[in-house]
């Protein structure tokens, strides 16, 4: 017996369907040939199949939204005969990310010359690259697409100057289909097919049963994100009960006191485990080394690659001077351990040093830096740090060394530096609308004056208002650090007894 919301989703999903059919059969009134007619009622058949297949998926019990875009690929495949497809999720409209791969997707970037040779490991590394990669809204077709949120239909890609063209055969582009999946004015992502295995360009039909699963995908994946809170209760065992307990030995509880900064963590668990790792410790009388990291897995596996990433960061901080020569060990020490291909860990490693007035970081794959400063007519300017870098664990220091540098920027009194993980800028209010960087920015900007544990607090109670809600369906980590003109007291911001780091 299906409850009201499901009724009402069922009979959307049913009326979409049969708008499938309906401009599927108006494409196939224009064809007189009967092969083609055969053609396109199998077609027919598949989409709508596909189209039901996900919505059911969508309110069943346990199913994550990284199964539903695994799911969107497979029946754009199945639908079109693709040799490849991909999902790029948009990341605050700002850019995209791979989110689901089948098939040896072509890269829209050149790749190092070093692993094409090997045949073996070369479509395991190319998803791996095209899942870390971030690119900016705008750029190739799928950025295009992302940009304008018009589908597009490139019968000969070789023609086309958007898309970058590999000298491994198996890797050309031959014809592509993007179009973007929405929900209402929302941009989720976008859907890619490339290459049919006939080698005939794609055509209209193709381009039409590809938008028509774009639409069934957004609602999918809207009614996924709306549910997703719901699937992850009551699940304290044995296993969360050790894991929350190897994690509560990692976190720091008390802070360096380092004259002239003012230092405040706020961390918040979605779950009795959290994905999230954070540290700040002392390096000499006049430097502190700050870490934050998101990490993929989560339970036993993911305490446990946090234990190792904190005792690596620990060993290498103290004998190395380079934020970037930290994460360039640490990374070797995961991919030397075998880290599983599934998990990374996004990562950000900072050193201020006080009596240079410098703040140093690098970055790797994860949310920028904030830098806010006070300008000398009272403004506040508030940037972000562009670090690039890919995350921890995805590929070994020959590659890992090319996207990874370190910066540098004066950190003077009345400057904070703020670090936070994508639970804080992802958190959505009722209508799926995200909680982003620009309304994080605006509370930095106004609220400069503050410190830093009323910062903490004045970010949290603002994505609580905007969520309209306390729990959450990501940790929320959340770092400031203030220089201050004399020594300040450095605490925790307050949180919730069971959440309190």
């Amino acid at each position: 017996i299906l409850s009201m919301p499901e009724l009402v989703i069922a009979v959307v999903a049913a009326l979409m369907a049969a708008y499938c059919i309906w401009k599927l059969r108006s494409e196939k009134s224009k064809l007189s040939s009967a092969e083609n007619e055969i053609g396109l009622l199998r077609q027919e058949r598949s989409i709508v199949i596909n189209f039901m297949h996900n919505m059911v998926e969508a309110l069943g019990e346990g199913v994550q939204s990284e199964e539903l875009y695994e799911n969107i690929t497979h029946a754009a495949i199945q639908s079109t005969g693709a040799l490849s497809a991909a999902v790029f999720k948009n990341i605050e409209d700002r850019e995209m990310r791979c989110a689901a791969i089948e098939g040896l997707f072509p890269p829209h970037r050149p790749l190092p010359e070093e692993v094409m040779g090997n045949i073996r490991t070369r479509a395991k590394f190319v998803e791996k690259i095209l899942r870390s990669e971030t690119f900016p809204i705008g750029e190739g077709v799928v950025g295009g697409v992302a940009q304008t949120r018009k589908g597009v239909l490139v019968k000969d890609a070789l023609l086309d100057g958007r898309i970058f063209q590999h000298s491994d055969e198996a890797l050309k582009v031959y014809s592509v289909v993007a179009v973007p999946i929405l929900f209402r004015e929302e941009l989720l992502g976008v859907l890619c097919v490339a290459n049919p295995a006939n080698r005939e360009p794609f055509t209209e039909v193709d381009f039409s049963l590809i938008e028509n699963l774009a639409e069934q995908a957004g609602l999918a994946l809207h009614n996924a994100r709306n549910v997703h809170s719901l699937l992850e209760k009551n699940k304290l065992d044995v296993d969360l009960a050790l894991a929350a307990n190897i994690q509560h030995l990692l976190l720091p509880r008390k802070f360096p006191d380092v004259p002239g900064l003012d230092i405040a963590v706020t961390y918040l668990l979605a779950q009795k485990v959290g994905g999230d790792l954070y540290n700040v410790f002392k390096l000499s009388e006049h430097r502190i080394g700050i870490a934050i990291a998101d990490v993929s897995g989560k339970g036993i596996p993911g305490s446990l690659m946090m234990a190792i990433t904190q005792t690596h960061l620990r060993h290498y901080a103290l004998t190395l001077d380079s934020p970037r020569d930290v994460l360039l060990s640490i990374n070797q020490e995961l991919m030397d351990a075998g880290i599983r291909k599934e998990m990374f860990i996004t990562f950000v490693y900072a050193i201020i040093d006080t009596k240079k007035a410098e703040l140093s970081l690098a970055r790797a794959g994860h949310e920028l830096p904030v830098l806010a400063r006070s300008q000398k007519d009272g403004t506040v300017e508030v940037e972000r740090l562009d670090s690039s870098g890919m995350a921890l664990g995805m590929v070994d220091n020959r590659i890992f060394s090319r996207t990874l540098k370190d910066i540098s920027v004066p950190f003077h009194p009345g400057d904070a530096f703020f670090l936070y993980t994508d639970g804080i800028t992802e958190a959505a209010n009722k209508d799926g609308k995200e909680f982003s960087y620009s309304r994080l920015a605006d509370i930095l900007e106004e609220n400069l004056s503050m410190s830093a544990t009323e910062l903490n607090r004045s970010i949290l109670d603002q994505v609580e208002r905007f969520s309209g809600r306390t729990d959450y369906d990501d940790d929320l980590t959340m770092i400031t650090i203030k220089c201050a003109d004399a020594a300040a007291a450095t605490e925790i911001a307050p949180v919730s007894d069971e959440s309190k780091a």
